[in-house]
């Protein structure tokens, strides 16, 4: 009860914090709210003295923002969130309506999420339901990393344009119905979809292996039940993931929204934190705070119905002791292919313009085509990819060790992660170019800010389940003491996992720069930065799509080699006594119990 009190005050004081730090953003970012909101209302109007202060007394922006905050916080108890600065609207039914929107959106997108994952681990669960699985296979698949690879707005484009403009199978602009919700699921669930069935396929090699599943198989049922239990046993580590994926869904579909014309909660605060309409602002963040609370709290709720007396009895066979995967040529072949893409581009001039080879198709001379300005597609690719991959892996590197080091204490941890995983990357670029101003290094700062938070995630809930291992139960009896159980058995299970999950998520930490860059938050013209190529290009995407195909390939081809190199990832065997042990490791799905 006592920890329970304490993680609610946690909760609390960070919500309270995050808002009144929004509160406060005008003022940290030194603007003039009066002129920023008179811009956002008519932006022809002249913005002399005398208006802005008559916008100054209107909004009572002269008693200074803790006043305003203590008047909008007070307004609270009674449902009152206010009104728009902009518009003179109640803020409450507004922000309710966006919510509505942004949930519909959310649950078509997780409908495509689970056809995805599902699709992606469909060859594991047929070949573990036979009991013909090599745990040591290197994971994944090309092609589910090239589909987690590729920018949602990027997909949301294609489909707009080919399934509902060309085709005209469904309707691609408004938001009148469930048939409008098809694209837009399909685009924000088909990557995320992508990397959820990436986790599950990692971890089910392990799940086939252990003892239940082949005296399942020779008591006789079906090869369906014992992939469904296998499911089963393996989505207590994924719930917490999924439970960020649903808050993600809803506040980070910003550009979604827009390419659609969604009126859902993140475009909303997205407008709203452009036009510092503080009153919607901090309502919407707070909603989006609300319900990660809520989806947290049922994801540990799911997970203790699922394995509860196993977590409470100590009774579960760990998931993270298999032999080392079988060597794997594909990270040399789609390194290979990214290292020779790079190295033909660089001797070109990725900023020569030439206004007669405008948006030209691939030939011996422009291998990518041109762009809009009659540069060498390749030359920018090239150029941009020491930028990108460099900044994305710099900011992975960073995210695994802090998501390992805070996942290791989950009471601080979790409350922290729900909290960051609830604002959206735009605002969250929003608070940093206010706190740190603007640069080049603020859109950095601005993922590496959020995206620790499901390797934390990650790393608790693996630890949760390591710690109520058998094996684990006979070290302790045996005489362990703690720092023991953490260097010998706790991290070596943990770490190359939360690894493997951070490589995934390395095309991702490049889709979120692209996706700042996209609505101007990011890198900024002539920068080759790939997020900006394709933000630039998108635009033409139909009548020159080798513009935003090249540089979404490339990414493509770094999802697929971050697929193909997480497979590899273990940690290495102790010395001594603990080698030996390893190399009389006993077989796949037989118990270890002793040390």
């Amino acid at each position: 009860m006592r920890q329970t009190t304490t993680a609610l005050l946690w909760r609390a004081g960070l919500a309270v914090a995050l808002v009144c730090g929004i509160g406060l953003l005008p003022w940290l970012s030194r603007t003039d709210p009066a002129l920023t909101v008179l811009k956002a209302r008519s932006a022809d109007r002249d913005p002399t003295p005398e208006v802005l202060a008559a916008v100054r007394d209107q909004l009572g922006l002269d008693a200074g923002p803790l006043t305003l905050l203590g008047r909008w916080a007070g307004g609270l108890f009674h449902g009152d969130a206010g009104h728009s600065w902009i518009s003179g609207d109640a803020v409450t039914p507004a922000v309710l309506e966006a919510l509505g929107a942004s949930l519909l959106l959310m649950a078509a997108a997780l409908a495509a999420a689970a056809l995805t994952a599902t699709a992606v681990c469909a060859r594991t669960l047929r070949l573990g339901a036979r009991l013909r699985l090599d745990a040591r296979r290197p994971g994944g698949s090309g092609g589910s990393a090239m589909l987690a690879a590729l920018p949602e707005f990027l997909t949301a484009s294609v489909l707009a344009t080919v399934v509902g403009v060309q085709l005209g199978w469904l309707p691609a602009l408004g938001w009148y119905g469930p048939r409008w919700t098809v694209l837009p699921g399909l685009a924000l669930g088909l990557p995320a979809g992508a990397v959820l069935g990436r986790l599950l396929d990692d971890l089910l090699p392990s799940a086939f292996a252990e003892p239940w599943a082949r005296a399942a198989a020779a008591r006789g049922l079906s090869g369906r039940s014992i992939a469904r239990q296998a499911v089963r046993r393996c989505l207590p580590a994924l719930l917490p993931n999924a439970g960020l994926f649903v808050v993600g869904l809803t506040g980070g579909a910003v550009a979604v929204e827009q390419i659609f014309d969604i009126p859902g909660l993140g475009r909303t605060t997205l407008q709203a934190a452009l036009a510092q309409d503080l009153p919607v602002l901090q309502a919407g963040t707070l909603v989006l705070l609300l319900l990660a609370a809520v989806s947290t709290g049922a994801a540990h709720l799911a997970a203790r119905l699922l394995i509860g007396p196993a977590l409470r009895d100590r009774a579960l066979p760990t998931l993270h002791r298999r032999r080392p995967p079988a060597p794997s040529r594909l990270p040399l072949l789609h390194g290979g292919l990214l290292l020779a893409v790079v190295a033909a581009g660089l001797p070109r001039d990725p900023l020569a313009l030439d206004t007669d080879q405008r948006l030209r198709p691939p030939s011996a001379t422009h291998p990518f085509g041109t762009d809009a300005l009659g540069r060498d597609l390749l030359a920018r690719v090239s150029h941009g990819a020491l930028d990108t991959l460099l900044l994305a892996s710099g900011i992975s590197a960073a995210a695994l060790l802090v998501g390992v080091l805070l996942g290791l204490l989950p009471r601080l941890s979790g409350p922290l992660v729900d909290t960051v995983n609830a604002v959206p990357p735009v605002l969250g670029a929003l608070l940093v170019t206010a706190v740190a101003g603007g640069g080049s290094a603020t859109p950095a700062l601005a993922v590496g800010v959020v995206a620790w938070a499901p390797l934390a995630a990650h790393t608790s809930a693996l630890l949760r389940q390591e710690r109520a291992a058998l094996h684990l139960t006979a070290t302790v009896a045996l005489g362990a003491g703690r720092g023991h159980l953490l260097r010998h058995e706790l991290l070596p299970a943990v770490v190359p996992p939360v690894a493997r999950h951070a490589l995934l998520r390395l095309p991702g930490t490049a889709l979120a720069l692209a996706s700042l860059a996209f609505l101007g938050l990011g890198a900024q013209p002539p920068s080759p930065e790939w997020g900006l190529l394709l933000a630039e290009n998108q635009p033409y995407a139909e009548r020159a799509p080798w513009a935003v195909l090249a540089p979404a390939a490339v990414l493509a081809l770094l999802g697929a080699l971050a697929v193909a190199a997480s497979g590899g990832v273990r940690l290495p065997r102790g010395r001594g006594r603990r080698r030996a042990t390893a190399e009389q490791a006993p077989p796949d799905g037989e118990l270890v119990t002793a040390r």
